[in-house]
């Protein structure tokens, strides 16, 4: 039951009915991850998709030289793996716990015979990863087309909106990883957000962010600023 009710709150899963739910919660299966282990290997096999139930999961791809690109961090609630289970494919990424976190796994076999009883559940998952894909785009876009302070000032926005548009928010990761986030470096991002501080668009207290010009930080994230 509290896995069905958790898969209810899950854009991907949301809309289906009661017995739908509890039909995909029965093939479900608690994970617990440890700090810094590896969930699934860039190219292997995807045989399910995961949600996030607690902490946090990067999903990462990792260059020829050692360098890492972070790609995206999702927090509870949130889906990962998805496309690739759906292409029958193999993950494009790694996916690694930054914190301690617990998943839910449900394997790929188990969702295909549910979609074969119940078409109506592809229906749904279509329009959840359309929506995956558009942000993804958008991500691809922010890090191709804007500087820096662009990008950071737009993943402020994208944070606030995430808490319900409130001013004061805190950032849900180190800032080594958000660098990683950003696609640049620790150094580089400190210098953007203490620039940010001098502008008066935040003040910042530790992790916690106070939108103090939200104006300035929205023409900053479309380009219409710059620090």
């Amino acid at each position: 039951m509290e896995n069905s009710l958790f898969l209810g709150r899950i854009p991907l899963f949301s809309g289906l009915s009661a017995q739908q739910l509890e039909s995909m919660a029965s093939i479900a299966v608690d994970r617990p991850v440890d700090k810094g282990q590896i969930i699934f290997v860039e190219g292997t096999r995807a045989e399910g998709l995961y949600i996030v139930l607690d902490g946090r999961v990067k999903i990462f791809k990792t260059a020829p030289d050692g360098r890492e690109a972070v790609m995206h961090v999702f927090g509870a609630g949130e889906p990962f793996g998805e496309v690739a289970v759906f292409q029958n494919d193999v993950f494009p990424a790694n996916a690694m716990a930054v914190e301690q976190s617990r998943v839910l796994f449900l394997p790929r076999r188990g969702i295909v015979d549910r979609i074969a009883q119940d078409p109506s559940l592809a229906m749904n998952m279509l329009a959840a990863l359309s929506r995956k894909l558009r942000m993804f785009t958008r991500q691809v876009e922010a890090l191709t087309l804007k500087e820096i302070p662009q990008r950071l000032a737009a993943y402020l926005l994208h944070l606030s909106v995430k808490k319900g548009h409130k001013d004061v928010i805190r950032l849900d990761v180190s800032k080594s990883l958000l660098a990683g986030v950003l696609g640049t470096a620790r150094e580089t991002l400190s210098r953007a957000l203490a620039k940010l501080v001098e502008t008066g668009a935040i003040t910042m207290e530790g992790r916690t962010i106070t939108i103090t010009d939200r104006e300035y930080l929205t023409a900053l994230a479309e380009g219409h600023e710059s620090l």
